[in-house]
């Protein structure tokens, strides 16, 4: 059985067959996507994080493992302190460690189809100050010796209702092939894999939690294109949908066909276009222009038919959640079950509905002092018993045709002495409802970013000395990515990307204030809420928040003392909304649970 000790020796062997002195080991795909397939878990392979986002640098005699706050206890208990050291991002930045560890005139290697053109430039430079090098190697030495590799997903794409959608692949075709003539652009690229999955209404299954096909497209500005993807991925009926104007050819022979662009304008986003694209452009004489791929903001912006259908998604979701919900109100404090039990039997709430296509992304199921780990992940070796009197802590979501889900639920386990919660439980699931509050109740002008309501959200936090180190909200598609830019809602200061975005009517996010007690409990209220315009005597362009995601909050946490008129108006009518939507759904115990979950505070 090979350990990570053996994989870490043997790709410094490899390193050293390439002349190479360090190595950069990204989380990412060739398309720079959030979840990646089995094939690219590259950084899982070599040190054992599992976490959705990080990074490894190895040199001939060190190595380092770098991630941001939500993963600094995860990262301790996976990956082997004697092989990597535990760094932390923002403070600990992966190019100044190379810069200050690596030997004089090192050539430090990266794989450019792993990594945007922006970040080689940067490292180029960084490294270059210390008079180092930066390789662009297409002979990633990590492959070379990964030799269990998974193959990439070779499941079929298929074409996606545009009843769901609302508008056709070629109307999307024709309003993009507007924007770059506007832009004096001849053509775009298009990586990311959920803007080709949504301007082809197309979907896939090739990366978990995310129903898209592994694919590239070349967009051009007479409103024609060119879909790259592996011929075993097609059908007939996938053929038929796209028709005349879209041409099919092998994924491989996309790199070659960036050639054929010579001469002309080509648009790259700088956030999915990876270096070895724009490299291959500027190879072939064309002349890439950094720019924001136009269908993100459009896909961001959600169709009323869309909006439909998050409606009804979520509305089926909602009751599975219920289901869930008396569930664990009723047998988990009998004792017996843990993480992985409760995340499993969720899943089998979702799956009973049978529209559920996936998961968007893997249930954080956190007893105790996982639930102080805002991206705690469950496996074998971490299943934790959840203990009757103590806080439990639920984040989900679904993945069904008509619509993406993401919910979040903070719940009290009863046990048989009646144990109650502790004051400052109470006071802290309370300031978190608050802030959960004031956003989704917030109206605000047109223009207004997410970075600008995200106070809102922890004020009642920070008056008592306390916050929370995620951000409030993320844009969530529609049956694509669970978290979808441009749209956030954040810090301004933090470096999150899309918070200084304006919201858009159509837009949709979450609205998930939190709190953490390291080493004790975790609490967290998520719902999603859909932008909408709001009407006002005085006129001007207003908006507010729609809420879309229905299931009871647990009272048991709530300290009522510390709510206003105002906001137990606010519990009321959601609760009064939530039993109206879901009853129908339910019968038996579970709905008898429900009626008493929603009664008035």
């Amino acid at each position: 059985m090979q350990t990570h000790a053996n994989r870490l020796k043997a790709l410094r062997a490899q390193m050293e067959r390439q002349q190479l002195a360090g190595w950069i080991v990204p989380i990412a795909d060739e398309h720079m996507s959030e979840y990646v397939g089995g094939y690219a878990q590259r950084l899982h392979w070599l040190t054992g994080f599992a976490g959705s986002a990080g990074s490894a640098v190895v040199l001939a005699e060190d190595a380092a493992v770098f991630v941001d706050g939500r993963y600094t206890i995860q990262v301790r208990e996976q990956v082997d302190g004697s092989l990597f050291r535990h760094m932390g991002v923002p403070k600990d930045d992966p190019l100044r460690w190379i810069a200050a560890t690596a030997p004089a005139s090192a050539r430090i290697g990266y794989d450019p189809w792993l990594h945007t053109n922006s970040w080689a430039q940067n490292a180029a430079r960084v490294l270059a100050e210390a008079g180092m090098e930066l390789v662009a190697s297409r002979d990633n030495p990590l492959d070379a010796v990964w030799q269990d590799r998974p193959a990439p997903s070779p499941a079929p794409a298929v074409p996606y209702d545009e009843a769901l959608a609302g508008r056709s692949s070629a109307e999307k075709r024709a309003e993009l092939a507007e924007a770059l003539k506007a832009r004096k652009l001849d053509a775009a690229i298009i990586s990311a894999l959920d803007s080709v999955a949504w301007l082809l209404n197309i979907r896939g299954v090739d990366v978990d939690h995310t129903p898209v096909a592994l694919s590239y497209l070349i967009a051009q500005a007479d409103g024609t294109a060119e879909l790259f993807i592996a011929p075993e991925k097609t059908s007939p009926e996938l053929l038929r949908h796209l028709g005349n104007a879209v041409t099919v050819r092998d994924r491989t022979a996309f790199e070659g066909a960036l050639a054929d662009l010579a001469g002309r304008r080509v648009l790259v986003d700088p956030a999915y276009g990876v270096a070895a694209i724009t490299q291959a452009l500027e190879d072939a004489g064309a002349t890439p222009v950094a720019e924001r791929d136009p269908t993100i903001i459009t896909k961001a912006i959600k169709h009323p038919a869309e909006q439909a259908g998050q409606r009804a998604a979520q509305a089926r979701d909602g009751a599975a959640i219920a289901r869930f919900l008396h569930w664990l109100a009723t047998e988990v404090p009998k004792g017996g079950e843990t993480e992985l039990s409760a995340a499993a039997r969720l899943l089998a709430f979702r799956d009973a509905t049978g529209l559920l296509k996936d998961t968007s992304f893997d249930t954080i199921s956190a007893a105790g002092q996982h639930a102080a780990l805002p991206h705690y992940r469950v496996d074998a070796d971490s299943n934790l018993p959840i203990r009757p009197g103590s806080v439990f802590l639920i984040d989900s979501g679904g993945q069904y045709l008509d619509g993406t889900t993401d919910i979040t639920r903070t719940v009290w386990i009863p046990d048989p002495a009646g144990t109650q919660p502790s004051a400052a439980q109470r006071d802290r699931f309370t300031r978190v409802l608050k802030g959960h509050i004031a956003l989704d109740r917030q109206v605000f002008p047109a223009g207004t970013t997410g970075g600008e309501l995200d106070v809102l959200a922890r004020q009642f936090l920070w008056l008592d000395g306390a916050d929370y180190a995620h951000g409030t909200g993320h844009g969530v598609g529609a049956f694509l990515g669970v978290h979808e830019g441009p749209q956030r809602i954040g810090k301004l200061n933090a470096g999150q990307a899309g918070t200084g975005e304006p919201l858009v009517a159509g837009m949709i996010l979450s609205n998930e204030p939190g709190y953490y007690e390291a080493g004790a409990y975790g609490i967290r209220t998520e719902n999603l809420v859909l932008v909408e315009r709001r009407e006002f005597p005085g006129g001007g362009e207003w908006l507010g928040f729609e809420t879309l995601t229905f299931a009871p909050i647990d009272r048991t946490l709530v300290e009522r003392t510390l709510l206003t008129a105002e906001e137990i108006a606010w519990w009321n009518s959601y609760h009064a909304r939530t039993r109206a939507l879901l009853a129908p759904q339910l019968d038996g115990e579970a709905l008898a649970w429900l009626e008493e979950a929603c009664a008035p505070l």
